[in-house]
């Protein structure tokens, strides 16, 4: 386990998860991306004999696999696997703490887990060294721009009542940071992108039931751990609707996906030319005349 700084509380993250699924989880962006996902892979020309599902929350990213028969094997990799069915092999493991033997995968995936790791950069650099030369990592992430309009009418109410405010809505990673986290791990070829997603509720009382059933509540560390005042989440609600409502009342709240791609190094695998081996100029290929630096182009009249 990481000895680094401590985020979230994955012992009480757990917790959540479990009591979600026992109420009847809310699996709406889980489907979405598990989906996402494997349509992502059909590009991937190449079939993966050995894959590990990482943390997913539930099987969906499994039966995508499954449908696709792009993946001979599929394990599923999770701190409570003794609770997923028997359709896949499973390992109990902490994504924090992979007890994965090096060179083992062929593809590594996860959906929608990785994301309240504490060592993100540990847990890259262990998935990297299960993978095999030229083996895949696809994951998807929360990003650091999802629930915004909550973060807002949160830090507003608090603001407004209790005169400062607490960490509610957790500090997810941005684009940019993941990027420069699988170079340092190790990946080629890396890939990062994101997708905002804007789904529509009745209330903010409505989006909470939702995180609640996600298992996606306010796990930091850092957390207030005192109730939340009545007063406090009226008035986060009132704000809510002032200010992120449309026109039929219903308001908005945005869910930030982060992809990230990334392949362990293979000598098959695609290079950089150097600088200075091209064989066409540039200024050729745009059909257009090529002014060496420190010269104005001439104007026309």
């Amino acid at each position: 386990m990481s000895s680094g700084p401590r985020i979230f509380d994955r012992r009480l993250l757990r917790v959540r998860q479990a009591r979600a699924r026992a109420r009847g989880p809310a699996t709406f962006l889980l489907d979405r991306v598990a989906t996402e996902l494997g349509e992502r892979l059909s590009a991937v020309l190449r079939r993966f004999e050995v894959a590990a599902d990482l943390g997913t929350p539930t099987d969906a990213v499994r039966r995508v696999l499954a449908a696709s028969e792009k993946v001979a094997t599929i394990v599923a990799v999770d701190f409570n696997a003794v609770r997923l069915d028997g359709s896949f092999p499973r390992v109990a493991a902490d994504e924090e703490a992979l007890p994965l033997a090096d060179g083992s995968l062929d593809l590594v995936v996860s959906a929608l887990a990785l994301q309240f790791v504490n060592d993100l950069p540990g847990t890259l650099i262990q998935i990297r060294r299960a993978l095999k030369p030229d083996g895949l990592l696809l994951a998807a992430l929360v990003g650091g721009e999802s629930l915004t309009e909550l973060r807002a009418a949160f830090a507003a109410a608090e603001s407004e009542l209790e005169g400062g405010i607490s960490p509610r809505v957790a500090p997810f990673s941005d684009v940019r940071e993941l990027g420069s986290l699988l170079q340092r791990a190790g990946f080629a070829l890396p890939v990062v992108d994101s997708e905002r997603l804007v789904v529509r509720y009745d209330s903010a009382f409505a989006l909470m039931r939702d995180l609640r059933g996600m298992g996606a509540t306010n796990v930091q560390h850092e957390r207030r751990r005192t109730p939340l005042r009545r007063a406090t989440l009226k008035r986060m609600a009132a704000l809510y609707a002032e200010r992120f409502a449309d026109a039929d009342e219903r308001v908005r709240a945005t869910f930030e996906i982060v992809w990230l791609s990334g392949w362990v190094p293979h000598e098959s695998q695609q290079k950089p030319l150097k600088p200075g081996s091209a064989v066409q100029r540039l200024a050729n290929a745009l059909g257009t005349t090529e002014i060496p630096a420190g010269e104005k182009p001439e104007r026309s009249n």
